[in-house]
């Protein structure tokens, strides 16, 4: 196949021909070898177009296939995470069969007063020191992180507002906790807590400082009602969780359920050892449970998780076929494309550790003082 630097040189070669068996003039060569090159770079665009053709085209049929094959999928079940404990969707024999919300409401009220540290740490974080305080495990702050959080800096006293506003609401929840019919043990944490964040606030809106130092004092004391809190909201959820998936394991039966597919949407911060993951697993077919539990990390909370969830669990069902014959001479390249890992880049991998190799034998060879330590 001629290359550009082919048919350059064919051009280059024509010109001094017809230099040399014609009349002199001035413009031939030139004109001769332009039009050449433009002829090249216009090849060159259309081959360059047409390999990219080929590739819309995989896409194209790659999408039809996935679009027919989201209306087949089954069972599935579908998990949204949210504050109430997470909505579960059963979809089987190609309809949505039902949508709930599993969880007792107990799950979702520890929860809620569990996150008051939070709450008052959102509020009070910009105002902070961005200077990294002498306190315990201070050295697991990143003082870089520090310094865009505390973006408004001790100076200002904005904090004073809305951390007022914030302990009339922890006010009322506390007077109205009682009534809330909690048990006693849950009753209680959630006081203590609500009481620990309500003496903070007074001491630093009395002062009208804030000290990293107290906060972490309140926040230390907290910890054991958070940890009773974590107890109950855990206990609710795998209550919850663990009864429905029984019922619908008893409505579509055991051969279905077998080859059961979930796909649990979650956001970063809790994809990995996510709650519904960690229970649901137990309720699977061991066997296949490695590669039908599916954690789905979300940049934003979907519109649509279930439309979601159906189109990635159809991408990797087709893949996990489309793997085994389209790499049946490389088993690792097969598993790479069924799983979440990027072809290409296991060769990435591999060049940039002989590029390291290659350079860090550069660097010993022409420091020998850097060798010989290493050889001490």
């Amino acid at each position: 196949m001629p290359t550009r630097r082919d048919l350059l040189g064919g051009a280059s070669a024509a010109g001094a021909v017809t230099l040399l068996s014609s009349p002199p003039s001035v413009s031939a060569a030139p004109a001769s070898a332009g039009a050449a090159d433009a002829g090249s770079a216009g090849a060159e665009l259309r081959a360059r177009d047409a390999m990219r053709a080929a590739n819309s085209g995989m896409r194209t049929h790659y999408a039809a296939l996935k679009s027919a094959l989201m209306s087949r999928l089954s069972p599935v079940i579908v998990v949204q995470n949210d504050a109430k404990g997470g909505r579960f969707t059963l979809i089987h024999d190609r309809r949505q069969q039902e949508s709930v919300h599993p969880v007792p409401e107990v799950f979702e009220l520890a929860k809620a007063i569990s996150h008051v540290p939070q709450g008052v740490f959102s509020i009070i974080a910009p105002y902070l020191s961005d200077r990294v305080p002498g306190l315990p495990h201070a050295d697991r702050i990143d003082p870089h992180d520090l310094g865009m959080v505390a973006f408004e800096g001790p100076r200002s006293r904005g904090w004073i507002g809305p951390l007022r506003d914030y302990a009339a609401t922890l006010t009322e929840t506390r007077q109205q906790l009682g009534a809330a019919g909690l048990p006693q043990e849950l009753e209680d944490s959630c006081g203590e807590l609500l009481d620990q964040a309500l003496h903070f606030i007074g001491d630093s809106v009395g002062s009208g400082t804030l000290d990293p130092a107290s906060f972490t004092d309140f926040t230390g004391r907290a910890y054991p009602s958070i940890r009773t809190n974590m107890t109950h909201a855990a206990q609710a959820q795998i209550s919850g969780v663990e009864g429905l998936m029984r019922r619908w394991r008893g409505r579509i039966g055991e051969e279905a359920w077998k080859d059961l597919y979930t796909v649990v949407l979650s956001i970063w911060t809790t994809s990995e050892l996510n709650q519904a993951s960690v229970i649901i697993r137990r309720c699977m077919n061991r066997a296949k449970v490695a590669t039908h539990l599916i954690d789905l990390p979300t940049a934003e909370v979907p519109d649509d998780p279930v439309l979601v969830a159906l189109d990635n669990l159809a991408r990797i069902v087709q893949d996990n076929v489309a793997a085994e014959l389209v790499f049946p001479t490389d088993p690792v390249t097969a598993d790479a494309f069924k799983g979440r890992q990027d072809l290409v880049s296991g060769e990435i991998l591999h060049q940039l550790g002989r590029a390291g190799s290659a350079c860090a034998a550069a660097v010993a060879s022409a420091c020998p003082v850097r060798k010989e330590k290493a050889r001490g």
